[in-house]
């Protein structure tokens, strides 16, 4: 039976990628050869842009790690990178064809798997794009799987997922998730520093979240993060600090059950800053 593919938000678009390839569990072979010059060609720049707006912006960690992911100038074998990623934090990446369901995706992270989408961007999609594509998943989300302790954390975000789920606390989770994986800042001798996968692959999120006086960088704190919407269509008004991936690690390493019980209880925030 195949699988349903999966809708990002509440767009009425057809999802990317073919469902038609993925197994009960949403994996699939990486289908390499379908990539065309255009494709590498449009990985290369993503690339030399993205990497050359890193210094002053990006953690020093996901800078270190950034040369694991291997070639730049053409999108890479997944199983190349897994030969240094398994014998770095004994994680792996496997493909998927675009969105998956939420039970899938916790128990890949659980397994210490990071899924991948392979299908990349087109030309006139460059500066932006919904839903996650192969350099989004590659760039911003697989270096920082070199780092242990972030490493562990994500394998424990994957548990916890799965509880949730148990618990119909995903939305509460999701937003952990946001603010933290995909758009959280961390805190360097030097300033605030992005760890999230969504600013370090966004030249434009990057800028904001870095230099901006717009927004507001709040002291990483579980339940406001949790009561805390968040927007998926323009740059983040409300950004999270950390000081440490362990800080992060201990931070999330609780139980959440009396957490998502006491946040039930309490109204929503919005994602902008108080007016003043």
């Amino acid at each position: 039976m195949a699988v349903e593919p999966v809708v990002y938000g509440a767009s009425e678009r057809p999802p990317r990628g073919d469902y038609s390839r993925a197994g009960a569990d949403y994996t699939c072979p990486q289908d390499y050869a379908s990539y065309t010059p255009a494709d590498h060609a449009t990985y290369r720049r993503l690339y030399e842009r993205q990497a050359a707006l890193l210094p002053g912006r990006a953690c020093d960690a996901f800078i270190a790690a950034l040369p694991s992911l291997g070639v730049k100038d053409r999108i890479p074998h997944f199983d190349e990178i897994n030969q240094r990623l398994y014998q770095a934090t004994r994680w792996e990446i496997v493909t998927v064809p675009g969105l998956i369901p939420e039970v899938p995706f916790f128990s890949l992270l659980a397994n210490r798997k990071f899924p991948v989408t392979d299908w990349i961007r087109k030309p006139e999609e460059f500066d932006y794009i919904v839903e996650p594509d192969v350099f989004h998943d590659l760039f911003g989300h697989v270096p920082l799987l070199f780092d242990p302790v972030f490493a562990d954390h994500m394998q424990a975000y994957g548990k916890g997922g799965l509880k949730a789920h148990g618990l119909g606390a995903c939305e509460l989770l999701s937003r952990l998730y946001w603010y933290t994986v995909e758009f959280g800042l961390i805190r360097q001798k030097d300033g605030f520093r992005a760890y999230g996968a969504g600013i370090l692959s966004s030249p434009g999120e990057l800028q904001h979240a870095i230099a901006s006086p717009e927004p507001q960088r709040l002291p990483l704190d579980i339940e406001r993060v949790m009561r805390t919407r968040y927007k998926i269509d323009s740059y983040q008004q409300t950004y999270f600090v950390i000081d440490s991936f362990q800080e992060l690690f201990d931070k999330t390493a609780p139980d959440f059950t009396p957490v998502y019980a006491r946040v039930k209880t309490l109204d929503e925030l919005s994602a902008a800053p108080a007016a003043a």
